[in-house]
């Protein structure tokens, strides 16, 4: 990772996952990270305002903007053009990898298994999205993968939130951890800044109680 996004994600352990269908909703959400104490949002390539959105966030000063949902080269390069400063896959793509790795851009590619694990390592990668992580046996499933591969650090995605945070923080391999629930879709619809701020706060505290990664 490059030194600044690297330095970013250790100091604040969560990657907010953020789903924006509207453009308008990039700058209040930016302030609300911001006054909630969590300078970093994931803003994923599921909608068209995802690219303007990332435009949009890039120009709050200190907050430390990606992509998520990076499935191809295309959308790597969109990302990118558009400011994104680290992107996230929900898969192992060696070329969209390789295509970040040329940009010198940081990208977290999604694991499941130990023959995705293997793909990450091969393609120089050793910070790798854990997900589903929920779905795919959450810890222990984590625990069992850092057994054979222990060069590796997670980043746990997937059925996240603030009441299993703390135990997967805990664990020593995992650097931080993606969630949604503290920029629901639903709260951004319906403008909630306030909510957002006060949910976010409360994640950061959270974080804040466990115990570091070493």
């Amino acid at each position: 990772m490059s030194n600044s996004v690297d330095a970013v994600i250790k100091a604040h352990r969560l990657l907010p996952v953020i789903e924006i269908q509207d453009v308008a909703q990039a700058e209040p959400l930016a302030a609300a990270l911001m006054a909630g104490g969590l300078p970093v949002a994931e803003v994923t390539f599921r909608s068209k305002a995802a690219p303007e959105a990332v435009r949009l966030m890039r120009k709050t000063e200190g907050l430390c903007v990606g992509a998520g949902t990076i499935i191809n080269v295309e959308q790597a390069e969109l990302a990118i053009s558009s400011g994104a400063q680290y992107l996230v896959s929900p898969g192992c793509f060696p070329k969209v990898i390789a295509y970040a790795k040329s940009k010198g851009i940081p990208i977290f590619p999604g694991i499941a298994t130990p023959t995705d694990i293997g793909t990450a390592l091969e393609c120089g990668i050793d910070v790798v999205k854990f997900f589903p992580a929920e779905a795919y046996g959450g810890l222990n499933t984590l625990k069992s993968l850092s057994g054979p591969f222990p060069q590796v650090r997670f980043v746990p995605t997937g059925g996240i939130s603030e009441k299993n945070l703390a135990s997967y923080l805990a664990h020593p391999k995992v650097l931080a951890c993606g969630g949604s629930w503290m920029v629901e879709k639903s709260l951004l619809n319906e403008g909630k800044w306030d909510e957002v701020r006060a949910r976010v706060a409360a994640a950061v505290a959270l974080v804040k109680s466990c115990t570091p990664a070493s």
